[in-house]
This record gives structure tokens, sequence and C-alpha cells, in this order.
């Protein structure tokens, strides 16, 4: 698959530069909402003959300096450019090997139960559930095992029931998906799910043609409204899995002595309970068939 990662890249944030952000005035007859070749091409200081070639494709090795001088053009932040920067790198043709399903070993799995009272899952590199405790899945059914984050979020509202932000977070989970990629965007997995809900969301379409890139970074403060518990507001800290391929562990917590923990710990006893009765009810079918 031939794949104009590059191109594709500064085409998208060259069409969201505005003129007027960057000292071009704007007389009212533009054709483009955003910046035009040649005046991108004069900002970063390259004939505008290069730039149409790195954009186009027909030349996919720039400097470093030019990669560096069109970042600042198009006023990248510092994982936007590394992102750049990352996505002109020359890429060694090789045939790429079956992945082995993702699997979460057993430690992680035994420190996820030992926080009953913190909701927390892990995701792989493509933002499936890997593993989750049940307060995480109490807390929305988008964080089950074997679910993928950004196809219920996108398909299926859960984010829009669920926090109250729903817009910020989509855009968060759409620029963290293509940190995680870098220019890996072949990969057989991705392009299906990319495909599935290209044809199924106009959301995602407008998010994933923006090209935004920003990775999951720890700390933060999540505004939540769970149907059974109210509203809630949760610290979330991420941390990346070592040894494992772009696997995160995500854990929530609430403020001590706040009504998000009183809330939270509700939700900790709502879900003991259905678990409780859950596995109550399989030891019970499981003695009537015995007898």
């Amino acid at each position: 698959m031939n794949v104009n990662g590059i191109g594709e890249y500064l085409r998208a944030r060259r069409e969201l530069v505005r003129p007027d952000d960057v000292g071009i005035p704007d007389n009212g007859r533009r054709r483009v909402a955003g910046l035009r070749r040649d005046e991108l091409a004069l900002l970063a200081g390259i004939s505008t003959e290069y730039y149409t070639r790195l954009e186009q494709g027909s030349d996919r090795n720039p400097s470093a300096q030019v990669l560096d001088a069109l970042a600042r053009a198009l006023r990248l932040d510092a994982d936007a450019t590394a992102h750049l920067h990352e996505l002109a790198s020359p890429a060694t043709v090789r045939r790429r090997p079956a992945r082995r399903p993702e699997q979460v070993g057993p430690s992680v799995r035994q420190l996820l139960g030992s926080w009953p009272g913190n909701p927390a899952f892990v995701q792989g590199r493509f933002l499936d559930v890997l593993a989750a405790n049940p307060l995480m899945t109490a807390l929305s059914p988008m964080y089950t095992p074997g679910r993928n984050i950004l196809r219920a979020a996108f398909l299926d509202s859960v984010v829009d029931e669920l926090f109250c932000d729903p817009e910020v977070r989509l855009e968060n989970v759409v620029s963290a998906l293509r940190a995680s990629v870098g220019s890996d965007v072949d990969d057989p997995q991705l392009t299906e799910l990319i495909g599935e809900l290209s044809l199924k969301s106009a959301d995602f379409r407008r998010l994933w043609s923006r090209h935004d890139v920003r990775p999951h970074t720890g700390g933060g403060v999540h505004r939540m409204h769970h149907p059974q518990v109210g509203e809630l507001e949760l610290r979330c800290d991420k941390f990346h899995l070592v040894g494992a391929d772009r696997q995160m562990l995500t854990v929530y917590q609430a403020q001590p002595g706040s009504r998000s923990e009183q809330a939270l710990s509700l939700l900790a006893t709502i879900a003991a309970d259905q678990q409780h009765h859950a596995t109550g009810g399989t030891r019970n079918v499981d003695a009537d068939a015995a007898g």
C-alpha cells in the first residue's frame, strides 16, 4: 500500500492555518480556507515547486531543516513536529510479520483486581480494551474487554452519555490514536477500523482528516455523568506498560473527601453486588445441572 503520509499531513495542516493568523491579508476572494501552497512555501523559505513535490509525494526525503521550517510555518507544537519528522523518515520496505494477539500479563491483571475502588483498564495499540476491573466496566460499558474505545465512542454514543465534554473527548481519542500509530498507517487492523468509522461517522471523518496529533499524557481531570451515581470529577493517570507494544494502563481516582469519592464508592458497591449475583447465579446453575 503506497501511503503518502507526509503529503497528507502537510495538506491537512496547511488547510487549517488561517491566512490572518500568519500575517497574510485575506481579501475575501480566496478559493481555499487555509494557506495556499505558495504561501506556505514562502513562509517556510522553500520554493513552491519543491513544496508541491513534497505534498504530492514525488519527494519524500526532506531534510530536518526543511521539516522544522515547515513546522514553524504551520505553527505545529512539539508533538506534531515530532510526528512530521517520523512521517518523513525513510521506511524500509519489508514483509509485515503477522502480529500476535495482544495480551495483558497476569501481574497487570492482578494489579487491576487489587484496585476495587479505582476504575482502571489497559488499552492496546489501536485502543482496544484488553483488560479492565469491574469498577471500570461499571463506569461505562465502553470499557468492557474486547471492545474498541474508538468504535464505541463514535458509533454507540457512549462518550456523549458519559463525558460532560464529549466533543473534546472525541478530539482527544482521535489525536491520541494518530500519535500512537505514527507512520505505521498501513496496518491491516488499523485500516479496517478507520475504513469502518469513515463510512459510518461524519464526525470521525471530520476529525481524522485534521491529522491532529496529541499523545495520551498522564494527569488531567475528567468530568462525567453516570446514570446511577450522578456527577463525577475523576483524576486520570496514564502509564505506558514497559515491554508491551504500545499498551497503556489508565487509572481513575477521586479527590479524598469529595462528593465524587462518595459516588465512586457507591458505584463500587453496586459493581461488587452485580458481580456477586452474576457469580452466584453461575454457581447455582452448575449445582442444578450436577443434581
